[in-house]
Formats: C-alpha cells, structure tokens, sequence
C-alpha cells in the first residue's frame, strides 16, 4: 500500500499558490487541491524528499503542516472536495457521483485520484477552451502528458479517429485507463512514455505539462507536428514565455496566439502562423 503525504498550505494568494504548484511540481507533487487562501499539495511518501520541499518552499517563507495519508483514503478525499468543473456551454467534467448537468455540447466523467487534469486548473481550463475552437474531426492527436486523460477524450468526443495519450507517471496511466472506459473510448491508445520521441505525424499535440518538460520535448514536438498541425501547449507560468519561444524559434514552430489564467499562460505554436 502507498500512502501519500498531505502538505496543507494556508493563507496564500492566488498567484503564490499557482507559484507554489509550478515550483512543487517539479520535485514530484502531482496532486493539488486549490481551495480560498488554501493550497493542499499530494506526494507519494517513498517519493518525498524532505530537504528538496524545504529548499523549493524557502524562499516563500510560508507555513505549512505535513499529514499522512493512507491511500485507502484517497477516493474520499477527492469525493469531497472535487466539484463539476463547467467550461461555459462547450464541456462539464464530474465525476461519476455527480448528476449530469445539462446544457452543455459534451459531458466527461472523471475520477481523478492523483492524477492531474480535472479542468479545476487554469493550465486544463485553457486548454479544453482553445480546443473548442479547432477541428479535431478525423484527425490524429498526441496528448503528452495525459493525466486523468481528460484532454485525450474530448479529443476523441470533437471527432480525433486516433488518439495517443502518453504519460510517466504509472498511476496516471492507470487513472486514464479507467477513465477512458468510463467514458466509452475507442480511438485512443494509451502509452507510458518518458519523452515525446515516438513514431508518426500529428495534427494536433497536446502538452499541458512543466517548463522543462516542454523544453526537453520541443524538437520532438515540431518534428512530430504535420505541417498543417497545432501545438497546444500549457502548465508554463508567464516568465517562461521567453525561454519557450526563443526554443521554438529554434526548432522552427511559431507562434500563433496565447491566453493567461490566473498567473498560467496557453500557447498555440505551428510550422506555419494559423489565424484561428
């Protein structure tokens, strides 16, 4: 049994919790709760290194308690406090304990554990936003970094016919796996990957993910991205832009239009500059 370690931030800011969940995300925290002047932070006890968390937190000069969590425990913790998430007429995300809402172009059922990606996130927020406003009918993505797989379905529920959905972290694949059959998928294929070096072409590729990630992957995106096709990228903060861009120049990709959330930035990156 994996137990997970609680880190209970209080009487924080909206920006310095997004601050603190770029920073945490980094040393192995995959789970956050963001609630008023209230930040929780998730990691598995074997993964927990005490000396990285103080070096990481130091310069917040925040308080903070530390509580054991067993994992027989976790479905609980999500079930009370994971609300349906409503992306204007366009996407609901609930669980499978919450009433459908109506109103809404596409429903997605969600059991999120530890995974990242319930759409309560602005960096997820953004990107199911961008998505609207693209064609994914027939097409083939690449989601990167696939969490609960939330992306990866709607992928699929805009009409994608293929859909690969790669993460490194074994207990998201086995939260997408199940969601993916929660939601009665068909068109995607499930991968553990530690890099986005894989075979094949893509029209879209999704990586709602971290800064170095992003960087570490960036020649694999743009030569894996068709020449008509859109790199959706998010999970960066604003003053990562530059070293992004300056990247992506590198690699031959650019720039189509970005969006802020809540101190998170969304890029929408190409071969060549699509008005959309």
């Amino acid at each position: 049994m994996n137990n997970y370690i609680q880190i209970e931030f209080g009487n924080i800011s909206v920006e310095r919790s997004e601050l603190l969940i770029a920073q945490l995300s980094e040393i192995g925290f995959a789970g956050f709760e963001e609630n008023e002047n209230q930040l929780k932070a998730f990691i598995p006890e074997q993964d927990f290194d005490k000396v990285l968390f103080h070096g990481c937190i130091e310069p917040f000069q925040i308080t903070f308690t530390e509580t054991l969590i067993p994992e027989v425990n976790w479905n609980r913790v999500w079930e009370s406090n994971f609300d349906p998430v409503i992306v204007d007429d366009f996407v609901t995300i609930r669980a499978d304990f919450h009433e459908p809402i109506k109103g809404v172009s596409f429903e997605i059922i969600i059991t999120p554990k530890m995974s990242f990606g319930t759409g309560h996130h602005a960096t997820t927020y953004m990107m199911i936003e961008q998505m609207r406003g693209l064609n994914f009918t027939g097409k083939s993505v690449f989601d990167f970094g696939t969490g609960t797989g939330v992306l990866a379905i709607l992928a699929e529920k805009l009409g994608a016919d293929k859909v690969i959905a790669a993460d490194n972290d074994q207990w998201s694949i086995e939260n997408a796996k199940e969601n993916f059959a929660k939601n009665n998928c068909t068109a995607i294929d499930l991968q553990f990957l530690d890099s986005a070096n894989i075979d094949g072409q893509f029209d879209f590729i999704l990586a709602n993910i971290n800064r170095n990630v992003i960087l570490d992957n960036l020649s694999y995106f743009k030569q894996h991205l068709s020449q008509q096709g859109v790199l959706l990228l998010s999970g960066i903060l604003p003053e990562d832009e530059p070293a992004i861009l300056e990247k992506s120049q590198v690699c031959g990709i650019k720039l189509n239009f970005k969006s802020q959330r809540h101190n998170w930035l969304f890029l929408s990156l190409s071969h060549r500059e699509i008005k959309y």
